[in-house]
């Protein structure tokens, strides 16, 4: 087989405007094709796609219930929108929360005070809200409560941040959604990012921990320093945690504002134990001093779990009685038929149809 030659002038021969076109065109379309066919292989292999869309539908419906509008957010916002909770829909306030006025007290003054009168604080850098503020305590003492009230007292938008939403299989994803967690908070701004069992997810770095988490860690301080150098940022993380000796130092220092949610005492059970059964049927007989002297050590958790487990038994007893009752009246019914049967009987024995 013998190739034809091509000749010379037509190798050197520039290409027409038709030609550069459809070329362009042909490059185009293979690219979109090649790009799309990867982006669909990478969506369909990815266990975490069908979570992921519906984070970004739950994200959607919560940023129109707190009215945020024309606010535009990244795929990584929206993940972390997802745990967004809207302070005009929290049921928590003060009044739900027994026992801990004095620390009330001072987070109205050093967290909610410098957010609601900014105007008094204007021309101070040293009269703002703390960017840090750590509960730590024995747990069911109230620390995730009186986070929730604060957000509700404060009107802040609440960031309920789970240390699962910023792992991902991928390389360097993590970084990217604890950038995101900030970015969405300055634009949720006045907002509140609070870390529940803080220990879990900022604990003492050291040699062993993996790079990828290491990283995360050094990626989410870093940011929480940037809130530090703009005043004007109304983003305050909290955290809640009972093994505060488990915290990294470094987090200790960017959490200047701490409070101990201590065992409630005598007189503060009984302030809880009066707040639980505030709206319910107390017996006259029922003393809560002695109850709150007898439950030593409990936390405001134990003692709610102790009063519905009393309720619960009231109930039970009273179900047990009306079982009771109905097998009694059951047996008195059939007690009444058998005796009218038996008088029919003798009465069927003794009739003389004659008459005799």
């Amino acid at each position: 087989m013998v190739l034809r030659e091509v000749p010379v002038e037509n190798m050197a021969r520039p290409l027409g405007r038709n030609e550069v076109i459809g070329l362009l065109f042909r490059l185009t379309i293979f690219g979109a094709v090649t790009y799309f066919t990867i982006k669909w292989m990478v969506d369909a292999i990815d266990p975490t796609r069908k979570q992921k869309v519906e984070a970004q539908k739950q994200a959607e419906k919560l940023m129109r219930q707190i009215g945020v509008k024309n606010v535009k957010l990244s795929e990584y916002e929206m993940s972390i929108a997802a745990h967004l909770v809207d302070p005009l829909s929290m049921q928590i306030t003060w009044r739900d929360i027994a026992g801990l006025d004095e620390v009330i007290t001072e987070l109205k003054e050093t967290v909610i005070l410098p957010v609601q009168k900014r105007h008094l604080f204007q021309g101070s850098r040293l009269l703002q809200p703390p960017k840090g503020v750590l509960l730590y305590g024995p747990p069911g003492c109230g620390k995730t409560l009186i986070a929730k009230a604060t957000a509700k007292e404060a009107g802040f938008r609440f960031i309920n941040l789970q240390p699962s939403t910023l792992t991902d299989k991928w390389y360097g994803e993590s970084q990217k959604l604890a950038a995101a967690v900030f970015s969405l908070a300055v634009k949720l701004q006045p907002s509140i990012i609070f870390v529940d069992e803080i220990d879990s997810f900022l604990r003492s770095r050291s040699s062993s921990d993996h790079e990828a988490t290491a990283m995360m860690k050094a990626q989410f301080m870093s940011l929480w320093d940037g809130l530090d150098t703009d005043h004007h940022c109304q983003v305050i993380i909290m955290g809640a945690t009972n093994r505060p000796q488990d915290l990294d130092s470094a987090i200790l220092r960017r959490m200047p504002t701490r409070f101990h949610i201590n065992q409630p005492s005598m007189g503060q059970r009984e302030q809880i134990l009066k707040l639980i059964l505030e709206n319910e049927s107390v017996d006259h007989s029922v003393d809560l001093v002695d109850v709150s002297r007898e439950t030593d050590g409990f936390s405001g958790s134990d003692l709610r779990e102790m009063c519905r487990d009393a309720a619960l038994l009231c109930v039970r007893d009273f179900v047990h009685f009306l079982h009771f009752l109905s097998k009694e009246i059951l047996n008195v019914e059939k007690h009444e038929k058998k005796m009218w049967e038996t008088r029919r009987q003798k009465h069927d024995n003794h009739w003389d149809p004659a008459g005799s």
